[in-house]
């Protein structure tokens, strides 16, 4: 049993590896960002799309209603992935990320107009303090810097994930985590089809191991190992544990990049990571 809950944590720590490579991999590949998320969700829905049919997975909506709000969803989750891409290219990895990373209290925010559940004044006290790590992070108020910019855009990106996690909230006890993540990318990858009319085929060739990684290792293997340790852990328990996204991806961007954090973005993302750590031991309890 103690051997099963070890395997169990380790799997789980592996998908939390996975999914941060997307900051170094975000930052480094160089094609334009909607090209990027083309790839990545298109690869990653063709693997989700052969492993659902392995397991002989109904991948079909159940109902008109299910599929509308499916593709909304899908729609959020492209906007998402886009804006924090784009973060990331304007900021840095470690800024991109902690930027994102305030999608936990956004949803406890937002739960309340999506649910009979009332605003908590334990979620707003704790975005302000999200709010004062972002103001950390900014160097100077002035929307002339790339680095503001790369902020306003990851707290976008968290925004759009938030909304995106409350909407496709009500489906997850009917559908199972890999089908509604190969429906959301083969959404993403239809509505960016456009984007290839200026495909430099060259140019792309070169960055192709990237993209096989980001589409496969962090998006369809990172995403369903972290869907399927909830069966054995609870939500509160994996957001805690995926709140090390940020410092993996930190570390990671120092040893691929080599881009030193500053003392602020150690400060500011602290104060975000600890509304992470707050809000899932609450929640918990």
């Amino acid at each position: 049993m103690k051997n099963q809950h070890t395997n169990h944590l380790l799997l789980l720590g592996l998908a939390t590896l996975f999914i941060s490579t997307s900051g170094v991999l975000g930052k480094y590949i160089d094609l334009p960002t909607p090209l990027i998320i083309w790839f990545r969700s298109a690869l990653a829905a063709l693997f989700l799309f052969l492993f659902s049919k392995y397991r002989k997975l109904n991948i079909k909506p159940h109902s008109r209603k299910d599929a509308s709000t499916i593709i909304l969803g899908g729609i959020l989750l492209g906007i998402h992935w886009i804006t924090y891409f784009l973060a990331l290219k304007l900021s840095n990895v470690a800024v991109g990320m902690l930027s994102m990373f305030t999608f936990p209290v956004i949803t406890a925010l937002l739960e309340p107009f999506f649910t009979k559940s009332k605003l908590n004044p334990i979620h707003v006290l704790l975005g302000v303090i999200v709010l004062v790590g972002i103001y950390i992070l900014a160097p100077e108020i002035n929307f002339e810097n790339n680095y503001l910019k790369g902020i306003l855009l990851g707290v976008f990106s968290a925004f759009c994930y938030a909304l995106r996690n409350l909407i496709l909230k009500r489906h997850v006890k009917n559908y199972n985590g890999t089908v509604l993540m190969m429906q959301q990318t083969v959404i993403v990858s239809i509505l960016l089809i456009p984007v290839l009319y200026n495909l430099n085929i060259e140019a792309t060739k070169t960055q192709l191991p990237y993209l096989l990684i980001l589409g496969l290792l962090t998006t369809a293997i990172g995403h369903s190992l972290f869907i399927s340790s909830l069966k054995n852990f609870s939500v509160s328990t994996a957001s805690i544990i995926g709140s090390a996204q940020p410092v993996f991806g930190i570390i990671m961007a120092y040893f691929f990049l080599n881009e030193i954090p500053t003392m602020n973005t150690f400060i500011g993302g602290s104060l975000i990571l600890a509304t992470v750590v707050v809000e899932s031991i609450r929640s918990r309890k």
